[in-house]
């Protein structure tokens, strides 16, 4: 245990460099986010480890890793922070709105997402956030069953999650992009694409193409909801690439059952066909979703109001064949 006098010399700043350091990972990067210098962060680094008794980085391969003291005092540190900035930043913030300017910023957002959206909505983000924020680094990472996004976001290694969930975790914020009709994606010299007796029983015995779930363990969205009508289908392929499922349906007999505004950028470029589907579905809905951690930062706020702002344009944009509500 630390003497008293220790802790009471332990400014505001030092408890930002810990947060820092462990969230970015890198002295270097750090320092750049800190607008300090490399030498200045490792110099309190070396403090921060005297306090803790503990190395908080471990070199890593070619980078340095968290020890698990360290990624528990994250959520601390935050918490700790945000404290501080309630009450000591109310001036600051009066004095300059919302106290972010993404002209300037040099930070770094990290983003988890699905590509089931829209195949335009990373690339319209990426050139949203460029042309506004153009010394803002950005890092886009995929969503998987291996992926633990609940757990990146509690420890604060990733900022954002964008997907769609029948029921979002009740743990994190949720913000609403949009909602699209569920509907069949197949090859248009496909023999039930123009079939007038396209049956529930005839789509389930269907050969379906999906995509792998988010979740270890459990159902895609769409198979949940099937299950829960007492109805299961055929699954031929799996993949991991869902921008390349049209593709595969084109060139097969797969059919894809995902939201209309996604397959109708496709209805140009393959041969395919937009066919309803005979099993009523709830409307596929997504999300960002984010931590208590970043509620309050005004530089992810502002991220989120991008995100959907990026969403709200690609539906007014979509083409006729895609009937999506924003």
């Amino acid at each position: 245990m630390k003497r008293r006098g220790d802790f009471d010399k332990i400014e505001l700043q030092l408890v930002r460099v810990l947060h820092t350091v462990i969230a970015e990972r890198s002295v270097s990067r750090a320092a750049m986010r800190l607008n300090s210098s490399q030498p200045a962060v490792s110099a309190q680094l070396r403090r921060l480890r005297e306090l803790t008794g503990d190395a908080l980085l471990v070199r890593s391969g070619a980078g340095m890793t968290p020890t698990a003291a360290a990624l528990e005092l994250l959520a601390p540190a935050e918490r700790l922070l945000r404290e501080a900035d309630t009450l000591f930043g109310a001036r600051e913030r009066a004095g300059r709105g919302s106290g972010f300017d993404p002209s300037t910023a040099t930070l770094r957002y990290r983003i988890a997402a699905s590509d089931y959206l829209d195949p335009f909505f990373l690339p319209a983000l990426v050139a949203q956030l460029q042309r506004a924020a153009p010394g803002v680094q950005l890092d886009l990472q995929p969503l998987s069953a291996e992926y633990d996004y609940r757990a990146s976001l509690a420890r604060g290694e990733v900022d954002l999650v964008i997907g769609n969930w029948l029921q979002p975790p009740e743990e994190l914020h949720l913000g609403r992009l949009l909602s699209d009709e569920v509907v069949c994606l197949m090859a248009a010299d496909h023999p039930l694409a123009k079939a007038r007796s396209w049956t529930i029983e005839r789509y389930l015995a269907c050969q379906h193409l999906a995509p792998m779930p988010l979740s270890p363990g459990q159902p895609g969205v769409i198979d949940q909801h099937l299950a829960s009508q007492g109805l299961s289908r055929q699954i031929a392929v799996r993949s991991a690439h869902f921008g390349q499922l049209p593709e595969m349906v084109a060139r097969s007999l797969l059919v894809l059952t995902t939201g209309r505004l996604f397959c109708s950028r496709y209805l140009d470029r393959l041969p395919v066909r937009i066919v309803r589907c005979p099993v009523v579905f709830p409307a596929m809905a997504y999300y960002q979703l984010w931590h208590e951690l970043s509620h309050g930062s005004a530089a992810l706020r502002w991220l989120r109001e991008q995100v959907r702002e990026v969403a709200r344009g690609l539906v007014s944009e979509a083409p006729a064949s895609a009937k999506v509500r924003a």
